[in-house]
């Protein structure tokens, strides 16, 4: 199973539509993932057009997408049950991290998969897999756009980042 992973879209502000490099990706896609900041529902109408999609919502997201999405959630997907949370609420930036896993504290989990901070992690946290695509959309201070992929078999995920220079 092919899953996309974004968050921090932050569109239309920061694009008016998604990347081409994205859209290469979702169009293969078998379920989709977005964790936070979508700031439209458009963008929830448009990745839900390719596949399934999972989300929540974000500090930066309106009622509408926190009612419909709420703002943490589990998802199992391929016999793997993914943590999705956006990770605002830390006290400081730096903290999202711990702030996203603490939110999964005594819930089993396969992995979790939070936004925010902009920044890509892809690490182990124990036996559970810590991930955050980045932006594909504002990479703030990072070198790149990116997004995320897991290709699940057998309740086992193979996590990696797309990066690119280009968001149009």
């Amino acid at each position: 199973m092919k899953v996309v992973i974004v968050s921090d879209t932050h569109m239309p502000r920061m694009c008016k539509k998604l990347p081409s490099r994205l859209l290469k990706e979702l169009r293969r896609a078998d379920a989709i993932i977005h964790a936070g900041d979508w700031t439209a529902m458009s963008v929830y109408e448009q990745l839900v057009e390719f596949a399934p999609l999972y989300g929540v919502a974000g500090n930066n997201d309106g009622e509408e997408l926190r009612s419909r999405l709420g703002l943490r959630k589990v998802v199992e997907l391929a016999g793997c049950r993914i943590g999705l949370v956006h990770g605002h609420g830390a006290a400081r930036r730096a903290s999202t991290e711990a702030h996203a896993v603490e939110a999964f504290k005594g819930t089993p989990v396969t992995a979790i998969v939070y936004g925010h901070s902009h920044i890509p992690v892809r690490k182990l946290a124990g036996d559970t897999l810590v991930f955050n695509p980045g932006s594909p959309t504002d990479k703030r201070r990072q070198p790149l756009y990116s997004f995320g992929l897991f290709n699940i078999e057998a309740g086992s995920i193979r996590a990696k980042h797309i990066y690119y220079a280009d968001k149009s």
